[in-house]
């Protein structure tokens, strides 16, 4: 099967590897129809994590048709048309009771990783596939871009909004504007936010963001950009929703919360510094990590892509088939694209 693999920094190559097979009891098979990149593998293709020569490419989100099952599923059987989420959460132990999937307590090998190729073998399935109903065909290409959504960037964003304890009235601030940060905007609204600012530098970015729901941008950044944000919020956001990861961007967003307010946190974090007291002395609290990918699904997140209630498909701005993996990362890379959408087969 076709199989992108990293060779080094700067360049992603197909490569000819064996069909991924059944190894263990709760193992299903997955023909890959659609995957994508996501911002954070962009890390290792900057360079900027290390990276190993051959090594898997990071691709995490995939909509397929199982092949093949073992013998312990009985949720999904060959011939269903499933979304693949990055996490594989048991729905059993306290945490994913609890809506937190995305660190199951009984499954340490919870992420996913390999999915930027023709098969991938999904882990830990029984219950954390998300089976949609019908097949790929009874869908338009923009559903197909919305249901891929789900299997990452959607219920990532949905996840910064729901551990900031976002509620109707509030006022929102979401620092970035890749995929993430947008279905984030997306999010906000769900849950009633009234005032929602985007912080885009790049006209067609926060022209997306406003068609989902944001009511301000602030492009400006540094000691200008925060003095603008908090002049806009009457001193500081109910909720901050920090999609980006990096050191400077968390900490603009413990500056531009109110004090009680909660930051939802979901961008990969690269920096390890964060000063205790910039959240002690105001009662700020700071949430989040890896998403409930499945929770979210399954409970508000495919009936809203279905009934058209929300269409963050659109953060897919250009589309480019499996062999044309490198430019869809290079693409993305330059700023060019939000995010880049695959094509496996039909």
């Amino acid at each position: 099967m076709k199989d992108a693999r990293i060779a080094q920094a700067g360049q992603i190559v197909i490569k000819d590897e064996p069909k991924p097979v059944i190894k263990k009891s709760d193992d299903v098979v997955i023909r890959v129809i659609r995957t994508c990149v996501c911002g954070s593998d962009l890390w290792g293709y900057r360079g900027i994590d290390g990276i190993e020569t051959d090594s898997q490419n990071s691709g995490h989100e995939a909509l397929g048709m199982v092949e093949e099952v073992g013998s312990d599923i009985t949720s999904v059987k060959p011939g269903d048309f499933v979304i693949a989420p990055f996490t594989h959460g048991c729905g059993q132990c306290r945490a994913c009771l609890a809506g937190f999937d995305g660190t199951c307590m009984n499954h340490q090998d919870n992420w996913s990783d390999g999915y930027q190729a023709e098969y991938i073998r999904f882990q830990h399935a029984q219950w954390s596939l998300v089976k949609v109903p019908g097949k790929p065909s009874d869908y338009s290409e923009g559903m197909l871009k919305s249901l891929l959504t789900l299997a990452d960037v959607m219920a990532t964003g949905y996840h910064a909004a729901r551990v900031a304890a976002v509620k109707p009235g509030d006022t929102v601030i979401v620092l970035g504007d890749g995929a993430v940060g947008q279905c984030a905007i997306i999010a906000a609204k769900m849950r009633g936010a009234k005032r929602i600012i985007s912080t885009s530098r790049h006209p067609d970015r926060a022209a997306l963001a406003q068609e989902f729901g944001a009511t301000d941008n602030v492009a400006e950044r540094g000691e200008e950009g925060i003095a603008k944000l908090l002049e806009l919020t009457n001193g500081g956001a109910d909720a901050v929703l920090e999609c980006v990861g990096t050191e400077l961007s968390n900490e603009e967003a413990m500056r531009v919360a109110r004090s009680g307010a909660i930051i939802g946190r979901v961008g990969l974090p690269h920096g390890s510094k964060i000063d205790p007291a910039a959240t002690f002395y105001r009662n700020v609290i700071l949430a989040g990590g890896p998403a409930s990918v499945t929770t979210y699904d399954k409970d508000v997140l495919l009936k809203a892509v279905l009934d058209g209630e929300i269409n963050p498909g659109k953060v897919f701005t250009k589309t480019f088939t499996l062999d044309e993996i490198n430019e869809a990362y290079q693409e993305m890379a330059d700023r060019k694209v939000i995010k880049s959408y695959i094509k496996v087969s039909d």
